[in-house]
């Protein structure tokens, strides 16, 4: 038995599902179901007695010792997480109360659980701490990717809540002694995204013959790790990672959000082409920045794959394949994902 929390958002519903298929053990999921947690993501799960689904917060003290108490985990998987940087910028509140606090308390709770356990299956305990690499902050154009000793840097209220996170989790290691795992992983894709997020957003978009907005001159740079192969790097994590460390996850696919799009239109133009004859590019629609848009984010992943063996297995060409067939497979998971309030949402951001 595991506990996974967030494990009815992006990644966390990918991970569980992936582990369940895996024959890996039970699991627990405690998710708050907030506006990207989506059961839709488990229905495949629906009647599988492995699967433990819990609503809460990770806040609830009284819930996580709780469910702690009676399912007794090998280990925690924390996902949950507040994780939309322009979410952070109209709002940061949310991301400080989840992020920060609801880490602390956890933290605080698997401790007290983790120093109760009889002394075989305290040594075998392990609580892994799902982060990212925009804690790192911006690099220039000709800058070393990121590794696991990059100075933080964080530049919004995201990261800089993440970057909190993770030096709780450290510390709580060092002071406690606590056998903790930290991964910071690159921009992930794939199934089951919330359409906030660039990929799924510009597959909406231009379904629906929207404008693609695009921040600034669009040569961001970004990182991309398929959803897949990240599940697979935190199971080597939890499984073989050494106590205290972290590891940095990514997909070796750096492209500028220009690049991201044109790939996404152009598979889009011979998979399921405009009714009006136009390619979708021509939705490109150039929109006012972001404040404090990082530049680029680049993952140097030779530790993981030094340590425990784990490469990428999707180029971002096969990646994206998969990603937008699965989007243009799934309306019914888009039309009931597209509520009223997501609406309301991209109006406010975009409009």
């Amino acid at each position: 038995m595991i506990l996974v929390t967030g494990g009815a958002g992006f990644i966390g519903s990918n991970f569980v599902l992936d582990w369940i298929a895996g024959g890996h053990g039970p699991v627990v999921n405690l998710d708050k179901l907030t506006y990207a947690g989506n059961l839709e993501n488990l229905a495949a799960l629906q009647n599988d007695s492995r699967h433990i689904f819990v609503r809460g917060d990770i806040g609830d003290s009284e819930l996580v010792g709780k469910l702690l108490k009676e399912h007794k985990p090998r280990a925690i998987v924390h996902f949950a997480a507040e994780s939309h940087v322009d979410r952070s910028i109209h709002g940061p509140a949310d991301f400080i109360e989840t992020n920060i606090n609801g880490t602390f308390k956890l933290l605080e709770e698997a401790r007290a659980y983790w120093g109760g356990l009889p002394d075989v299956e305290r040594a075998a305990f392990r609580f892994l701490h799902v982060s990212t690499d925009e804690v790192y902050g911006s690099l220039g154009s000709d800058d070393a990717p990121f590794t696991e000793t990059t100075a933080y840097a964080p530049n919004s209220p995201y990261s800089a809540s993440k970057a909190a996170s993770d030096h709780l989790v450290r510390a709580y290691h060092h002071t406690y002694g606590m056998p903790v795992l930290t991964t910071n992983c690159s921009n992930n894709y794939g199934a089951f995204q919330f359409p906030e997020k660039l990929i799924p957003l510009m597959i909406l978009n231009a379904l629906n013959g929207k404008p693609l907005p695009v921040y600034g001159d669009g040569l961001n740079i970004r990182d991309w790790l398929h959803v897949g192969d990240h599940c697979t790097a935190i199971r080597e994590v939890l499984k073989g990672g050494r106590l205290g460390e972290t590891y940095n996850i990514g997909g070796w696919n750096e492209k500028t959000n220009l690049d991201v799009i044109h790939t996404v239109c152009a598979i889009l133009d011979e998979q399921q082409p405009a009714a009006n004859g136009q390619p979708y590019t021509s939705l490109i629609t150039y929109v006012k920045d972001r404040p404090g848009h990082d530049r680029r984010y680049a993952i140097n992943a030779r530790k993981i794959e030094r340590e425990l063996g784990w490469k990428p297995q999707e180029t971002f060409e096969t990646g994206i394949r998969k990603t937008v067939r699965w989007y243009l497979d799934n309306a019914g998971w888009i039309n009931n994902v597209t509520s009223g309030a997501y609406r309301e949402w991209v109006d406010k951001q975009y409009g």
